[in-house]
């Protein structure tokens, strides 16, 4: 006997419905808590004080005269960027270039960025932030009194680190707070780069699910969403043909009393009528 449309049908959208269903609550779930979260708490907002102003009185020397400084220890190909910025109540450039070096081996030029902090003042180079300078730096942006719980260094990040695609080397500075915030200090531009609490984190995993993407969790344009999205509209459409198919059959067959269930009286008196 030959399967009717219905049955084919039903089967897809029962399958579908399973196969989606779980992702589907991730995501009810996920954006039940992107929607009601407070997004200031979730960048550790509160929990940053403003950045010390400089004074307008201070002399500075010209930024030219700190590139030739570099110039004569690396080459510069690039200025990325030149930024006056305060560390521990001290004016300094952030210079941020890049410089093309020759690669004999295969006849190309390899790219490097190169980052140097320079006193605003008197124009000598200085190197990255010390370990005790980097958690004076994140203990002067931090509210309250906070307490050092660990300090480490990192180098390098996957894809799923909490710092990643972030400038490094930096310190991990986390305090001794609820929220265990760890605040991140790049050291070669001696500046904090991210604040990142426990709200963040439940909120980066869940984007994770969200987006599907369980490599880096940041790439909305993955091929699993895309298939899973596209999966979920034919689940929908699957669902609304089952509905207009069902309600054709029904009027197909047409409205039938349950004569088999009524009382002898009610039964004689439908009969009769019929």
């Amino acid at each position: 006997m030959a399967k009717s449309k219905n049955y084919y049908i039903r089967k897809t959208h029962r399958w579908l419905g399973v196969i989606l269903g779980i992702q589907f609550l991730l995501w009810t779930i996920g954006g039940l808590y992107f929607s009601w979260s407070n997004m200031d708490e979730v960048h550790g907002d509160f929990q940053k004080k403003n950045a010390p102003l400089l004074s307008s009185n201070i002399s500075l020397v010209s930024p030219t005269m700190v590139l030739d400084t570099i110039k004569k220890v690396h080459r510069i190909d690039s200025i990325v960027s030149i930024q006056l910025i305060e560390i521990l109540g001290k004016p300094f450039y952030q210079v941020r270039c890049i410089s093309a070096i020759h690669n004999e081996a295969n006849h190309q030029h390899d790219i490097q960025s190169m980052n140097h902090l320079a006193d605003a003042i008197t124009g000598q180079l200085r190197g990255p932030l010390a370990k005790e300078e980097a958690v004076d730096v994140a203990k002067m942006r931090f509210n309250g009194e906070p307490k050092v719980k660990s300090v480490e260094y990192l180098t390098g990040t996957n894809g799923h680190h909490e710092y990643r695609e972030s400038p490094l080397p930096a310190y991990a500075i986390t305090f001794e707070h609820p929220s265990k915030t760890t605040v991140y200090v790049a050291s070669e531009l001696g500046t904090i780069q991210k604040f990142r609490n426990n709200k963040w984190r439940i909120f980066d995993f869940l984007w994770m699910m969200h987006t599907m993407d369980y490599e880096s969790r940041d790439h909305i344009g993955n091929w699993l969403l895309r298939a899973f999205s596209i999966f979920g509209l034919v689940t929908v459409i699957s669902g609304f043909a089952l509905f207009f198919v069902s309600i054709k059959r029904r009027k197909k067959k047409g409205c039938q009393f349950p004569i088999a269930e009524l009382t002898p009286m009610f039964r004689t008196f439908v009969m009769f009528h019929k």
